[in-house]
C-alpha cells in the first residue's frame, strides 16, 4: 500500500459517523460540478457525505479536510466507476461506514474533445465506459441498498449535449449523455416505487473543465444563445439537485430537467 493510500485510509476511517442523517454519495465529487454538489449538501450539515474520486486524490482530501472543520461527517473513497469490482467495493465501504446510502448523484464523467476525424475508437469506448457503464454500475449496486431500505433518490447528470446541443468534436460525450437519459427512464421503472430517479441536464456551466482554455469571444457567442444572457454557475445546478432529492421533491420522478438559462430556439 502506498503512503498516500495509507494516509487516506486512516483519514477516512477516523471520521465521526452520524447515523440519524441521510447519506449521499457523489461520484466525481472532488472537483468541478461534483465539488459544488458536495459543498451544497454540506451547508446544512444534515447529511453524511461520501465523496468518490478516481484520479483527484489531493482535491478529495483537501475537500474532506475542509468539510470536517465545519463539522460535516465525510468519507472519501477511490474507485474507477467503469470497473465493476471497484464499484462493488466502494458501495460496500460507504454502506459499512454510514449504514446506508440514501442519495446517489451520478456526476462522474469524462470528455475528450477532439476534431471529429481525429477521434479514435478507444476515445469513444473510454467515454462510454465511464459515463454510461459507470452510471449503470453505481446505480445497480447502490440501488440494491436503496431497495433493501425501501427508500432512495438517484440523480443522473446528463447534459443539453444529450438533447439538442450538438458539437461533433465531443460526439462521444454527447452520445453518452443521451444514453444517460435512457438509463434514467429505465432505472425509474426498475426501482419503483421506493426509489425516484431523475436526470438533470445542465447547459453551459462555468466549471473549470467547461470554460478552462476557452477564449472570451467564444464564451460571449455562447452567452448570446442564452436567454438570461450568461453562463450558469455550478452552485445553481447543485441547488436544483438538492431540491429534487428533498422531501419537497418527492413527487418528481422519471424526469429530465434542463437547467440552461433558456436557450433561443429551444422548444
Amino acid at each position: 500500500m502506498k503512503a498516500t493510500e495509507l494516509s487516506l485510509l486512516l483519514m477516512t476511517e477516523n471520521t465521526t459517523v452520524v447515523h440519524n442523517k441521510k447519506t449521499i454519495l457523489v461520484t466525481g465529487g472532488a472537483r468541478g460540478l461534483g465539488r459544488a454538489i458536495v459543498e451544497e449538501f454540506a451547508k446544512s450539515n444534515d447529511y453524511n457525505i461520501a465523496i468518490n474520486y478516481n484520479s483527484s486524490e489531493n482535491h478529495a482530501i483537501d475537500l474532506k479536510n475542509s468539510l470536517e472543520k465545519q463539522g460535516v461527517s465525510c468519507f472519501v473513497v477511490k474507485a474507477d466507476i467503469s470497473q465493476e469490482d471497484e464499484v462493488k467495493d466502494m458501495v460496500a465501504r460507504v454502506k459499512d461506514k454510514f449504514g446506508s446510502i440514501d442519495i446517489l448523484v451520478n456526476n462522474s464523467a469524462i470528455c475528450r474533445d477532439a476534431i471529429f476525424y481525429e477521434k479514435t475508437v478507444d476515445d469513444f469506448k473510454d467515454t462510454l465506459n465511464v459515463n454510461v457503464v459507470g452510471t449503470f454500475l453505481v446505480s445497480k449496486y447502490v440501488g440494491e441498498v436503496m431497495l433493501e431500505n425501501k427508500f432512495g433518490r438517484i440523480i443522473n447528470l446528463s447534459s443539453t449535449n444529450g438533447i439538442n446541443t450538438y458539437y461533433p468534436m465531443c460526439i462521444d460525450y454527447d452520445a453518452s449523455k443521451s444514453a444517460i437519459i435512457s438509463l434514467t427512464h429505465n432505472l425509474a421503472v426498475q426501482f419503483a416505487p421506493y426509489v425516484t430517479v431523475n436526470a438533470v441536464a445542465p447547459g453551459f456551466i462555468a466549471t473549470e473543465s467547461e470554460v478552462g482554455g476557452m477564449d472570451e469571444e467564444f464564451i460571449k457567442l455562447e452567452e448570446e444563445k442564452i436567454m438570461v444572457g450568461r453562463v450558469g454557475q455550478p452552485e445553481e445546478v447543485a441547488k436544483l439537485i438538492k431540491f429534487l432529492v428533498s422531501d419537497d421533491g418527492s413527487y418528481i420522478n422519471n424526469q429530465v430537467i434542463k437547467i440552461n438559462g433558456g436557450m433561443y430556439g429551444d422548444c
